[in-house]
């Protein structure tokens, strides 16, 4: 580590604080402000009625609905590429299974890809197909969360909103002009985007030929940030030059990666009247976040330093840091390869996504997911004092608790038991080519990552194949859309309830002794649920190490 290193971090997490209040208060606007201009017009052109709100069960069907059409047209424009425009490299359809878990994993927020994009996607398919999504189910979480913080602070009201209001509001007035600018700043400092075809040039040493892939990436990559998604419009992702190419581009990534789901504290702060609450939620996804990068740090740091599989011009300190930002935001980008990294190294990326995708998360999904554990928090506190739990003067009551605990519970069923099937079966075991703590490293790190709709991979495993690509896409509906129905849920029980006025028992839950019960609530479900499969895979192996030859 050098002072070097830990300035960057540092100013990393200092920009990052200095555009939570304007960005979150913006946002804030956005959702509470009445439409106007090219929003009614959207609003009359699709029959949509701005002022007709829903319950919970009519918007967690909408959400339902909007994302079964993007599976399918997404699904059916990867078989059907081969005859369609746009595709000047000629690349035929997507095989049936990759197709499946490439729609499941975009529509789901995941960009989980167990293909090469530049020899298997259409410039028609990256940019109609992945893209869109890229939008539409980045939109979609934040939708979720608005609705649920409108559960936390209406009074007996039977709705939440209007999900299709909410939908068209975060993409035309936070995700596209974001996106649009952090794509032209991307061009300007050499991040493709053209139609033109791939080239083929002389390679000025042997003189044989190299071809070079192109595309339009950059208006890809700035939302794939933006929104948390993650899908490289290349293999390499943000190691590749024409999408990272120098550090300057890297900050502007990490800070994209963080910036909205930082922002939507504020947010939900200020949407719930009282601005500590926000602040006291991103305070500990913060302190998590920055220990679990510094320790990323450490561990590639110690001896020589680690280089393998990272980029020279990014170094040690960037590639852990973005590490750290990416799994923790459920984006699932990489500017370095995570297989690479030492077995403590590739613990932190792994950890942070078994919090849940809590520690910042992705845009929307991680704040509603904090919310959940917040409420799990105050349960449990008021356990301790002998009272009924209240957050924001709404009772937490049983219903809650059923709900949180699918949320908690549901997640890390789903990889452990995915995981086992996959280190027990012929075709997960095929796929395996790192034998012992490390290949079992890998299956469990593919789960977790889909099973969080994170999208990184620790790569070493061949998951392009039906059996991974089957259970794969399991994975990543259930880690989306069976948490997304309980939040919902929770959203609309808590709408209904009457605001109950603070007492002298009431938990503060804006105080620094909350952010350390909530941190410690947070760690001990990660710990107690996946510590026995981590002594399996990098602890035993950082345990080996020194046996090595």
């Amino acid at each position: 580590m050098t002072a070097n290193g830990l300035l960057q971090i540092g100013l990393f997490v200092v920009l990052l604080l200095a555009v939570v209040k304007p960005l979150g208060l913006y946002m804030a606007r956005v959702y509470e402000g009445r439409p106007f201009g090219f929003e009614r017009l959207i609003y009359r052109l699709t029959g949509v009625r701005p002022d007709e709100e829903m319950d919970w069960k009519v918007y967690a069907f909408s959400v339902l609905l909007f994302s079964l059409a993007g599976t399918l047209f997404l699904y059916a424009l990867q078989r059907l590429q081969g005859l369609l425009p746009a595709n000047p490299q000629g690349f035929g359809a997507v095989t049936p299974d990759s197709s499946w878990n490439t729609a499941v994993s975009f529509v789901s927020n995941t960009n989980w890809q167990g293909y090469s994009g530049e020899t298997t996607m259409s410039y028609l398919t990256q940019m109609m197909g992945l893209a869109v999504q890229n939008f539409a189910s980045a939109a979609t979480g934040m939708a979720i969360l608005v609705a649920l913080i409108r559960g936390l602070t209406r009074r007996s009201a039977q709705t939440v909103g209007n999900f299709w209001v909410d939908l068209t509001r975060t993409t035309l007035y936070i995700l596209l002009p974001l996106s649009l600018v952090l794509a032209l700043v991307l061009v300007s400092q050499g991040v493709v985007q053209t139609f033109s075809g791939y080239r083929t040039v002389p390679l000025l040493e042997t003189g044989e030929s190299q071809v070079l892939a192109l595309g339009p990436a950059a208006s890809q990559v700035a939302i794939k940030h933006l929104g948390t998604n993650g899908g490289g419009f290349f293999n390499a992702n943000a190691a590749h030059p024409y999408e990272n190419p120098n550090p300057l581009t890297d900050l502007l990534l990490v800070l994209g990666l963080t910036a909205i789901p930082a922002a939507l504290c504020y947010t939900f702060g200020r949407m719930a009247g009282d601005t500590r609450q926000g602040w006291a939620i991103l305070a500990a996804m913060l302190i998590v976040l920055v220990s679990f990068q510094l320790f990323g740090y450490w561990a590639e740091s110690a001896g020589n330093g680690n280089f393998e599989g990272k980029e020279v011009r990014f170094g040690l300190a960037r590639s852990a840091l973005f590490a750290a930002v990416t799994t923790a935001t459920s984006c699932g980008a990489v500017n370095s390869m995570h297989d690479s990294y030492t077995p403590l190294g590739g613990l932190v990326p792994l950890f942070l996504m078994q919090f849940g995708e809590t520690i910042l998360g992705g845009v929307g999904s991680g704040l509603y997911g904090m919310l959940v554990f917040v409420l799990v928090a105050v349960f449990i506190a008021g356990l301790m004092v002998g009272r009924t739990p209240e957050y924001l003067g709404k009772k937490i009551e049983v219903y809650e608790m059923k709900m949180a605990s699918l949320i908690v519970l549901l997640m890390p069923l789903t990889v452990l038991l995915l995981t086992a099937v996959a280190v027990v079966t012929e075709p997960g075991l095929k796929a395996i080519f790192n034998p012992g703590a490390h290949g079992f490293s890998e299956v469990l790190y593919a789960y977790t990552s889909q099973g969080n709709n994170n999208g990184s991979a620790f790569a070493g495993l061949s998951a392009n194949n039906p059996f991974y690509n089957t259970t794969g896409g399991i994975a990543m509906l259930i880690a989306r859309f069976w948490l997304a129905i309980p939040t919902l849920a929770i959203a609309g029980s808590l709408a209904k309830k009457k605001l109950v006025p603070a007492g002298p028992g009431t938990l503060p839950t804006h105080t620094p002794l909350f952010v350390v019960f909530l941190i410690g609530v947070i760690v001990l479900v990660g710990a107690l649920t996946f510590f026995p499969a981590l002594a399996l895979g990098p602890i035993v192996e950082h345990l080996q190490m020194p046996a090595a030859p």
